[in-house]
């Protein structure tokens, strides 16, 4: 008798947190994170080809915009075929970063940008392989977008290489 109500009150557990699960489906959190990463490349690709110095960061900034629009419109479309709700804005954190670098001008602003634009690509790379490694819907659009995030750390590392 013991024994069945422990397990009465387990099933009663689970069943209550079922739609509290049902809300949060596995790969929502990485697609959370993405949407908020594609919106702070945006950004931070808008303020390059504002506050560039050279033209290979301006460059730059123009294809993160474009690829990283690109990238946010599938990452809402999967959020939504999952039932959640997009976020509209970069995390603080991100907020934070575009902040300091947008005080800076010049060569600096170049310099700053680069070692930002290289540190979040490898960071967003090894987050999208492990997110790319899941089955879940999450998954198809972070193979879908890694091409393009490796390429993106490619063109950040060779910044400003060119010139001496």
């Amino acid at each position: 008798m013991k024994r069945m109500s422990h397990a009465a009150v387990a099933l009663a557990a689970m069943l209550a947190a079922g739609p509290a699960l049902a809300k949060s489906p596995p790969g929502q959190a990485f697609l959370t994170k993405a949407i908020q990463g594609n919106l702070a490349e945006v950004q931070m690709g808008q303020l390059a080809q504002e506050k560039g110095q050279s033209e290979d960061v301006k460059a730059f900034g123009q294809q993160l915009v474009k690829d990283h629009g690109e990238a946010n419109q599938r990452a809402t479309g999967v959020a939504s075929t999952m039932g959640a709700t997009p976020p509209s804005e970069p995390s603080a954190k991100q907020k934070a970063d575009y902040n300091r670098v947008s005080k800076l001008s010049g060569a600096a602003f170049d310099r700053q940008f680069k070692a930002h634009m290289v540190a979040d690509h490898k960071k967003d790379i090894r987050e999208y392989q492990q997110a790319a490694k899941k089955s879940d819907p999450a998954a198809g659009y972070a193979s879908q977008t890694l091409p393009t995030l490796q390429q993106h750390l490619e063109m950040a590392q060779s910044l400003g290489k060119s010139k001496t």
